[in-house]
């Protein structure tokens, strides 16, 4: 059975785009979860520096909820347009979404230590911290998400 197309498949299919449509088709996780990785990055950036410089909370307090926000996010995105295979009835989509954020707070835990590390006690630069560290987070995150949240079912 074909999948039913989404706006992502429509528009490689447009004029001139579609040249590009053989290498989507065979990477398609994998590009559409950098794209919506770089999207939740770049939420969590916003977010941790509004925290950081507008409401002058520390870095970890900013962090924490720049995760919470981006890992709604994540969530949604991930689950609509990245991994094909997902639950589909209550109990496994409640499933999947505590293993996500379960997942999702292992990698939360990683970045506030690094945050701590190099911010808190290091002095380094805290946007230039945040972005190594988001690098990081995204790796783990994809290899969590890939291999344990939304796993193909055999």
């Amino acid at each position: 059975m074909e999948q039913k197309k989404d706006i992502f498949d429509k528009i490689m299919e447009l004029p001139i785009i579609n040249i590009f449509n053989p290498f989507y088709k065979k990477y398609k996780e994998q590009l559409l979860y950098l794209f919506f990785g770089f999207c939740t990055f770049m939420v969590s950036l916003i977010i941790f520096t509004i925290g950081c410089y507008t409401f002058n909370l520390d870095e970890i307090t900013s962090n924490n909820i720049s995760w919470v926000i981006a890992v709604l996010f994540a969530y949604i995105t991930n689950r609509t347009w990245v991994f094909v295979d997902k639950a589909h009835d209550f109990k496994g989509v409640v499933k999947e979404i505590f293993a996500f954020f379960a997942g999702r707070f292992i990698t939360l835990l990683v970045e506030n230590g690094i945050i701590y590390v190099f911010i808190t006690l290091l002095g380094f630069n805290r946007i230039l911290i945040k972005i190594i560290a988001q690098i990081v987070i995204i790796i783990l995150n994809y290899i969590i998400s890939k291999w344990f949240i939304f796993k193909k079912k055999d």
